[in-house]
């Protein structure tokens, strides 16, 4: 089993059983979890992340239904042959269609296009989990420039 290196944050706008569907699916996508590789338990996963194990239940669920995860009765919850490509896909397209929002919300507010470059360059350097705290460094990129 590998291990699984899952973060949640409970204050997130984001529901904590589609932060762990989102991080399995991210971690397929990367090449981190590969057809075959066994989940942790319901329970395992629930206790590591301090969550109800009716959420991991939720998540595994719902991963299954999407043709990602597979059970075996007896034996855990497995990764499925053949998703990766449709996982790497899904991904790239759900980051595109928010990072296309983001920058038209960034124009409508006046920012400038090499304004965003460096947050995303700045947010790409940094080793942040999503969900998590934005880091200072970022927030500090919201000070107003001197336009002159």
């Amino acid at each position: 089993m590998k291990p699984m290196l899952l973060s949640i944050d409970i204050n997130s706008s984001v529901a904590v059983y589609v932060q762990i569907e989102n991080q399995v699916q991210f971690a397929i996508a990367a090449g981190k979890l590969k057809a075959g590789d066994q989940l942790p338990s319901v329970r395992e996963l629930s206790e590591r992340l301090r969550v109800n194990p009716n959420t991991v239940a939720k998540a595994y669920r719902d991963l299954e239904v999407m043709g990602l995860l597979y059970t075996r009765r007896g034996m855990g919850v497995f990764v499925n042959k053949g998703i990766e490509v449709k996982c790497r896909e899904e991904c790239r397209r759900r980051t595109l269609e928010g990072l296309h929002c983001i920058v038209a919300e960034a124009k409508i507010a006046g920012m400038e296009c090499d304004e965003l470059v460096e947050a995303v360059t700045k947010s790409f350097e940094l080793d942040s989990e999503p969900y998590a705290e934005t880091p200072p460094e970022v927030v500090a990129l919201a000070k107003l420039r001197n336009r002159d």
